[in-house]
């Protein structure tokens, strides 16, 4: 089997740290660089936590011209994410992104390159199964349930609110939800947002915490019953089974994805 070159960039984060064991655990997977703001010309192995012996690069395309990589996995933030995730597709690299803050335009403008150079691409909000499975339940729920919250809550150091996820499980239950507005028509708020953010009649309340990891609960009200949707991840690693599910997939496609749930069956 032909080994799967992979660069990731972000590899110092959270994440990107949990994302580089993955790599080197995993038979078929090689990592062959790493992308990073400073120390370029170092080897991964120099810093704290690292035994890789593999090249750090800060500019991205030198690091593609000389490690030929399959696929990019980009663990970084959405500004840089963007950034990496077109230059990765006009080098006809595949690109698997766990950063978030994609437009709509930047999304139209990504699924240009993918049919242009005719290679797929994978963004996901959220790499856990189970945070993808309960998006996929709340959408499920939303057919039966009219009125919903969202109340997703991560540690204190996250840069968007509200969170990629939150906002995707907004979006797939806006989708079978006819829009309406929740809550009594005459409610005031005393303190600005109060009832949180509003996504077609859905309200998203983003809580920011130090000794959170990434959390989210999806209530769902009707006549005399509730209905609530959680998932909890509790480290890092929760992610890495999304990650790999995402590079595997990747190889195989040749549009553009927004969201795991798309290539879950």
């Amino acid at each position: 089997m032909e080994q799967i070159k992979i660069v990731i960039a972000g590899a110092r984060g959270r994440m990107g740290s949990e994302a580089v064991k993955l790599v080197e655990s995993t038979t078929e997977y090689t990592l062959v660089g790493v992308i990073d703001h400073k120390f370029d010309g170092k080897r991964l192995k120099d810093l704290d936590g690292f035994d890789s012996d593999v090249p750090i690069y800060t500019d991205i395309e030198t690091c593609f011209f000389e490690t030929n990589p399959h696929v990019l996995i980009d663990l970084t933030t959405p500004e840089i994410g963007k950034i990496h995730t077109k230059i990765a597709l006009q080098h006809g690299v595949r690109p698997v992104v766990g950063t978030t803050g994609f437009s709509d335009e930047d999304l139209k403008e990504l699924e240009g390159l993918t049919i242009e150079k005719g290679i797929g691409a994978i963004i996901a909000p959220n790499f856990a199964i189970g945070a993808i499975l309960m998006m996929k339940f709340s959408q499920m729920a939303a057919k039966y349930f009219q009125d919903v919250e969202i109340i997703e809550q991560h540690h204190d150091q996250k840069l968007d609110a509200p969170s990629g996820t939150g906002l995707k499980t907004a979006e797939m239950i806006s989708n079978v939800r006819e829009e309406k507005q929740q809550g009594h028509p005459d409610e005031k708020e005393l303190i600005a947002g109060a009832r949180g953010a509003d996504y077609k009649g859905i309200r998203l309340h983003s809580v920011r915490l130090p000794g959170l990891i990434a959390h989210q609960e999806v209530l769902f009200g009707g006549d005399g019953q509730t209905l609530k949707i959680r998932h909890d991840s509790y480290n890092r690693a929760s992610f890495m089974s999304g990650v790999k599910l995402a590079v595997d997939n990747v190889l195989k496609i040749d549009i553009l994805v927004y969201g795991l749930e798309n290539i879950i069956e």
